[in-house]
């Protein structure tokens, strides 16, 4: 079958745009986008997004986008996955593209965090939790978070400052990288005196809530234009895999079982050992997710997924701009903030965060605490 290529990659700044609207975000990434594909035209757009209707009062983004963006009259239409919703949508233009359906695609994840502050966000963002059971007692996100960690802290017998390598590491990245929210390394100094948000997790584990959009375009290998002395990327594998919503129905909570067989199908398909990939941009909304996510993925033995990222220097490269936690986290545009990132180092044009002669890259996104996972891998090919 033909491969599918990522020929176009945009990206607007991550931060607090109060007087940018979503869809001129959306706009903004689908325009940088089609310049740097050379102009390709797609038969269909994806959108990732989780919040919209509630923050911005606004659905249907697939129509809006698509005529506010002068591409009137194809298909469109939104992909929602909880924080998994920009990876949702690659997903979804990856399976168009490789049927044969469509020729080319866009893919583009936005969010617009602040046309809404204080408790409305709050209430929003907890609707990807179960909300019979979860929501409705008031629990949140953040607090989601501080019972996997509380629980992990225990079983391990640690100390909550194994954690701070994944702040260290992201924000040594985030000063690297031009559209980061936050550029300026930290230490583990003034993470220890950062303020509890919800006991133990403190403010440096846990990604602050972002304005931002970022857009891919699809093609077929076929249907490349030729661009002299650029590398080539495409998507090798890719897959989407589901567990219990409600952390209470799940036999073992440090096991993210969606994170790991959606890992184990996307390698599969690519045909790859896992000492083979040269960076992984794994979710680090919480510390915790980031440390369940190597362990669950297979880079690091159970309890000690910490471990990879200590002194801020991974032995594996993860979240080499930045990550959610200093680039920012446009909750359903985040996957597709990854999967640029991830084109830019395999382009080797990530300036000083560059990984040296990178051929393989996983990038890999949740829903909730691995509710829904959906992980990709992109392969260098010339």
């Amino acid at each position: 079958m033909t491969d599918v290529l990522i020929v176009g990659i945009g990206q607007t700044p991550v931060g607090e745009h109060w007087d940018i609207s979503l869809r001129e975000l959306a706009f903004q990434a689908i325009e940088a986008a089609q310049a740097d594909s050379g102009g390709i035209k797609p038969q269909a757009l994806f959108v990732g997004n989780m919040l919209a209707p509630m923050i911005s009062s606004q659905a249907h983004l697939g129509a809006l986008i698509a005529d506010f963006s002068g591409l009137r009259g194809i298909e469109a239409y939104t992909t929602e996955a909880a924080g998994a919703s920009g990876g949702a949508a690659l997903r979804a233009g990856y399976l168009a593209v490789k049927s044969g359906f469509v020729d080319s695609a866009l893919v583009v994840g936005v969010e617009k965090m602040t046309d809404r502050v204080g408790p409305e966000v709050d209430s929003a963002v907890a609707t990807s939790l179960d909300s019979d059971y979860e929501a409705v007692q008031g629990l949140t996100p953040v607090g989601q978070a501080a019972l996997l960690m509380r629980r992990y802290l225990h079983i391990y017998d640690l100390q909550h400052e194994v954690f701070s390598s994944f702040a260290l590491t992201a924000h040594a990245n985030g000063a690297g990288n031009p559209n980061a929210m936050f550029r300026r390394a930290i230490n583990l100094e003034f993470y220890n005196r950062a303020g509890v948000i919800s006991e133990p997790l403190n403010m440096f584990d846990a990604a602050p809530d972002a304005d931002g959009a970022a857009a891919v375009i699809l093609t077929r290998s076929d249907l490349v234009p030729i661009q002299s002395g650029r590398p080539q990327i495409r998507i090798a594998g890719s897959a989407v895999a589901t567990d219990t919503l409600a952390l209470h129905d799940r036999p073992e909570l440090l096991d993210f079982r969606a994170a790991r067989l959606s890992v184990e199908r996307a390698r599969l398909q690519a045909k790859i050992r896992m000492d083979e990939i040269d960076f992984f941009e794994l979710y680090d909304a919480y510390s915790i997710f980031a440390t369940l996510s190597l362990e669950s993925a297979g880079f690091a033995e159970r309890g000690r997924g910490w471990q990879t990222a200590q002194n801020g220097e991974a032995a594996l490269p993860i979240l080499t701009m930045g990550g959610l936690k200093a680039r920012g986290n446009p909750w359903g545009a985040t996957g597709v903030y990854q999967t640029v990132e991830a084109v830019l180092q395999l382009r080797c044009q990530s300036g000083d965060n560059q990984i040296p002669d990178a051929k393989w890259g996983m990038a890999q996104c949740f829903g909730g605490p691995a509710s829904t996972a959906v992980t990709h891998i992109f392969e260098r090919i010339a």
